[in-house]
Parts: C-alpha cells; structure tokens; sequence
C-alpha cells in the first residue's frame, strides 16, 4: 500500500453538513491567534473536535430483513413501552420504545434501521429541554420517520436536546431508505427513539454501547443475529 492509501485509509470522510463549521471553527482559531499562542492551541482543539463531530465513516451495515439495526452511535438510555409521537400515526398503545442517546464526542450521522419506504416525514419545534429526560420525547423539537419495511411500520424519531438546535433529515415522504444508510444527523447531541412493530424484540441493554449502522438493536421473534448479509455503506 503506498502512502497516500495509507493517509487516506487513515482519515474518516467529513459530512459535508459540517464543511462550514469546520471553516468558522479555523478563522477563529486564526483571530485566536493574534491574542497569543495559548488561544490559538484552545482554537485548533475546538477546530478539531468539530472535525471530528462531523465525521462520517463508513459502517459494515448487517444487512436483513429480520433485524432492525441502531440508528445513531451513543448508548441505549431507555428501553420500554412507550405511546409514539401522534404525528407518525402509530397509533395511541404504548409499543417497544427503544432510545440511543448521544453526547458531543459521538459521530452524529443518523442511518435507517431498515429498508422501506417512508411514509412520514414531519418536523415539529419544540423545547430543547436535556435530551435524557422522557418528556424530552413530547415536548422537545423533534424530526420523525415512520418507515413501511418488511418487519412492519417502524418510527423513528430524532430529538433535539439542551445542546443541540438543530435536526437535519434529508429524507422525505415517498422515499425509499436502505438498512444502514443515512437519512440525517443532529447538531450538536441529543437522542434518537426507534419505534418498533409487534413481533420485534429488542436485541440491546440499558447502557449498551451502539454503533450506528452496525448494531443490530433489535430482531424479529425467532430470528437469528448471527451471519447476517454485511454490506459497507
């Protein structure tokens, strides 16, 4: 492998979403600069941590249609019945909620859980009360999919939290969505709630690290989780 494969393999892809976060981040750190040494170090630190932010490395998705996969890198903060967001039409009966939380280090690149067609795309303001908090699912500001897939309906739903103003989906209504691929991200931390159709177990713990794309978080009923189809998206 010569060295510039090797540079290449080494660095993670940047989304372009944080392109000019990471510029406003530079000019900063340069009129840092001009106060001293010291400023700069703490400019080029907060340069590279928003480098990093934004980062969008590709994943081996686990690709099947009897698995449902995390859609955000974090950890799984709540596990449990919960009634779904009016919006996603999923009825009023509280189904299998489960909710990856991610803090500010996390990639925030958000992938399908499952292939399908989206049914709803709807955003709705609200507060950006802390992310961990269970009304944060009502009331804060919130971005949410309900996905036709072969296992059933599945929601999803981005939650803005106390540091992050700002969801981004670029998937609308009438599209199809592929297991593991991108369909958005958060600025800058929150919570992504999945939603999951009868028959569908979950496949994760509370405080269980995932990893967006790979992890499988939940499995229909009998299913196996071993030896899926891997696919890098």
């Amino acid at each position: 492998m010569s060295v510039a494969n090797s540079i290449r393999s080494a660095l993670v892809p940047v989304h372009r979403e944080g392109y000019r976060f990471i510029a406003l981040f530079a000019v900063v750190t340069l009129l840092l600069g001009l106060l001293g040494q010291f400023f700069f170090w703490i400019g080029l630190i907060a340069t590279v941590w928003c480098a990093l932010f934004f980062r969008d490395p590709q994943r081996v998705v686990p690709v099947s249609d009897d698995l449902v996969v995390s859609p955000a890198d974090g950890v799984v903060s709540s596990l449990g019945p919960f009634v779904p967001p009016a919006e996603l039409g999923l009825g009023d009966e509280a189904r299998m909620r489960i909710t990856v939380f991610m803090n500010v280090f996390n990639c925030h690149v958000n992938r399908a859980p499952v292939r399908g067609s989206v049914l709803v795309s709807h955003h709705q303001p609200g507060k950006f009360l802390s992310a961990d908090l269970d009304k944060a699912s009502s009331e804060n500001e919130r971005h949410s999919l309900k996905i036709d897939s072969p296992l059933g309906h599945v929601g999803v739903v981005q939650i803005a939290g106390l540091v992050a103003r700002r969801i981004v989906c670029w998937t609308d209504e009438g599209d199809a969505v592929e297991q593991g691929g991108r369909f958005g991200l958060i600025r800058f931390g929150s919570r992504v709630d999945v939603f999951l159709p009868e028959g569908v177990e979950p496949n994760v713990a509370l405080g269980q690290t995932m990893i967006a794309g790979e992890t499988v978080l939940a499995a229909k009923s009998g299913a196996r989780t071993s030896s899926p189809t891997p696919r890098t998206i």
